[in-house]
């Protein structure tokens, strides 16, 4: 069975309004055959990686930058899974106060280095949530889990 892997870091209520709705989209009756694993990013670990068949990815802008969490993440799982996850596809979400630009280039940027390909539009959100974020959540999850049925 595929597995998805959610590694979030989820400090705040805008952050867990975003994951929440990311996890039910992926985790909805319609998609079978999928296996959602939900990892704290100070606790997701290169092994997880590398069990998983894709990724999403969700992080606060902190200071024009991706959380430490999601960095310290990425520090640890970028070499041992460098060469045996190139081409996995992958979704992240990234909710600021006022500017999400630098996590989102990021996030971009060591994604290009893992050779991961984007799976689904991004959903960047500042400021509280609206309905039409939280929806867009819900359906970047959906599309990334459903990705894997095919």
């Amino acid at each position: 069975m595929p597995t998805l892997l959610i590694v979030h870091h989820t400090p705040s209520p805008n952050c867990q309004t975003m994951f929440e709705a990311v996890v039910s989209g992926a985790t909805s009756p319609e998609i079978e055959g999928v296996r959602v694993v939900r990892k704290a990013a100070l606790s997701a670990t290169a092994a997880d990686v590398l069990a998983a068949d894709a990724y999403l990815l969700g992080t606060p802008a902190n200071l024009g930058y991706i959380s430490g969490a999601l960095k310290h993440f990425f520090d640890q799982i970028y070499y041992p899974c460098l060469d045996e996850t190139r081409g996995r596809p992958f979704g992240y979400y990234v909710h600021g106060g006022n500017d999400v630009t630098g996590a989102v280039r990021a996030i971009e940027s060591i994604t290009t280095g893992l050779g991961w390909r984007l799976a689904a539009e991004a959903v960047r959100v500042t400021g509280e949530p609206g309905k039409a974020d939280v929806e867009a959540c819900w359906e970047l999850g959906a599309v990334v889990a459903a990705g894997l049925t095919d």
